[in-house]
């Protein structure tokens, strides 16, 4: 059987991981065995990130709301009540750009809620 000498194919995957850990602290960017760990961290974190990234979102929309309606003297949790009862669909990311970039309009819809 003939040899297979592997230096070419670990070096690419080496320098592949390196190009991917750059920026990383301490020995993480440097040594292999620790960027490996380093990088398998990173993607971990990356996919936690995104599911967190979306809880906040809807924390700062509800936020954003229950303000409006808080200067109009209702309660986030009766307006949304009062909106799924009529049968309104927008979601609190639309109604969270209402309170941002058109405030007249969510205070009409309000005005019908009330």
């Amino acid at each position: 059987m003939a040899r297979v000498k592997r230096g070419m194919t670990s070096k690419g995957r080496h320098k592949r991981l390196l190009k991917r850990t750059e920026g990383y602290r301490m020995t993480n960017n440097r040594l292999v065995q620790r960027a490996r760990e380093a990088d398998l961290h990173a993607g971990q974190y990356a996919f936690a990130g995104r599911k967190m990234k979306k809880r906040t979102m809807r924390y700062l929309w509800i936020a954003r709301i229950n303000g409006a309606l808080r200067e109009q003297g209702l309660k986030y949790s009766t307006f949304m009540n009062v909106l799924k009862k009529k049968n309104i669909m927008l979601d609190r990311k639309m109604l969270s750009m209402m309170v941002l970039e058109d405030p007249k309009a969510f205070t009409n819809l309000v005005g019908m809620v009330k």
